[in-house]
């Protein structure tokens, strides 16, 4: 016959606040209580690790709480505002989003070297970190001795590439001379991060309706590549200017970085009501082709911006010491580099969005104690201010070139 099972170990609960364990202490203490009825009472717990019972009821209550603290991170994992990693991705799948990849720098190249001369894709060059890249393509040099080559970092992420620091050949090919890049590479990205992800998903929501801004930038954000989104409108009969930017009349305007030029403009017409206008400064054509219609299928222009890019310069000053490593500047460039991306948890900068030099202190002060922040200043031409803001057709980017650290 079989006994009941019992114990004085009390069980957790749920409520209307969710699941909720039982502290470490009233475990233990139910522990403690069942050993003492198994072996008769007179048990010493004074010294809860001296004694074999002691270890016993701790280690035993070790496990307890631990399973009930595991269990209580997976109920959490079922809301949004708390999970990550692959509950996340679940999550997001149910909207069709899957979290965007870590991608690498890329950055063109002017080849130099004999005519007819091939570089063949997978061919390497070093820079002066010395980050490999390689070529994305075949490549010929023509007859003027030179020929334009996309190369993109071995490594995934946002690795600076400024220009003219990409000079040197790491793979000898015969009758290719030099490798040098005019200007700054394209940064990289690393894996989207928890916040940006559901920051993502949330706008995403909105592609559900029809119509509304808000619907056409969860549209545009679902579409691959993109990295940024602004939305806005313009419901009277007039002009109107917004931030810098002058809307016609019964329009919308949607700022984008990153994303086919195509793409973007299927995913803006799918969403907009009909008869409504476009502000911007790029325009594709877009066919309806629904079971609506039958070839020819109609066309219509859809117009959208793409921001400039405005360089977002940064002077850091920090107190000299022993405890300071050699690569304090490196350091100090990668921690602003990924916080400008929201590769630490807060908010990435963005089109039309004031950018705060106290923004960068928190993530620069991380690197360790060795930290001793004077100044920190953000600037466009020149980092001398506490905030820069943008216009609604301005995105901001930074670079390692971007970043001066002053050690004093």
């Amino acid at each position: 016959m079989s006994l009941p099972l019992t114990t004085n170990v009390p069980p957790p609960s749920f409520t209307d606040r969710g699941f909720i364990p039982q502290t470490d202490d009233a475990i233990l203490t139910g522990l403690q209580q069942d050993i003492q009825g198994a072996f008769g009472g007179n048990l010493n717990f004074d010294d809860d690790q001296a004694t074999p019972q002691g270890q016993l009821a701790n280690s035993e209550a070790a496990i307890v709480a631990n399973m009930q603290a595991e269990f209580c991170k997976l109920t959490q994992q079922m809301d949004p505002a708390f999970n990550s990693g692959r509950f996340q991705d679940a999550i997001a799948r149910i909207y069709y989003l899957t979290r965007n990849p870590a991608l690498p720098t890329v950055v063109v190249c002017d080849c130099v070297g004999v005519e007819n001369t091939v570089i063949p894709a997978g061919s390497k060059a070093v820079d002066e970190s010395g980050n490999i890249y390689f070529s994305m393509d075949n490549a010929v040099i023509g007859i003027s001795g030179a020929v334009s080559v996309q190369f993109a970092c071995e490594i995934a992420g946002p690795i600076s590439c400024p220009a003219g620091t990409l000079n040197r050949i790491y793979t000898a090919v015969p009758g290719w001379d030099t490798v040098n890049n005019p200007a700054d590479g394209a940064l990289g990205q690393n894996v989207e991060s928890r916040q940006a992800f559901e920051a993502r998903r949330t706008a995403s929501v909105a592609q559900n309706s029809r119509g509304t801004i808000q619907a056409i930038v969860g549209a545009v954000w679902s579409v691959d590549g993109v990295l940024d989104v602004f939305g806005y409108q313009n419901d009277t009969d007039n002009t109107f200017t917004y931030r810098g930017v002058t809307l016609a009349p019964h329009s919308i305007y949607v700022a984008v970085v990153g994303g086919t030029n195509e793409d973007v403009a299927k995913a803006i017409w799918s969403k907009k009501s009909p008869g409504c206008s476009y502000t911007g400064d790029t325009t594709v054509t877009v066919e309806d082709t629904s079971a609506f219609y039958t070839p020819p299928y109609p066309s219509y222009d859809v117009t959208f911006t793409r921001p400039d890019d405005v360089a977002i310069k940064f002077a850091v000053s920090i107190s000299n010491g022993p405890d300071v490593p050699a690569d304090a500047v490196e350091q100090i460039q990668t921690a602003i580099i990924n916080a400008f991306a929201g590769e630490d948890g807060g908010p990435r900068a963005q089109i039309g969005t004031t950018i705060y030099a106290s923004r960068y202190i928190c993530p620069v002060r991380a690197l360790g104690d060795w930290v001793r922040i004077i100044t920190l200043q953000i600037g466009r031409s020149t980092a001398n201010q506490n905030s820069v803001t943008l216009d609604i057709d301005e995105a901001p980017v930074t670079s390692a070139a971007d970043i001066a650290v002053t050690i004093v």
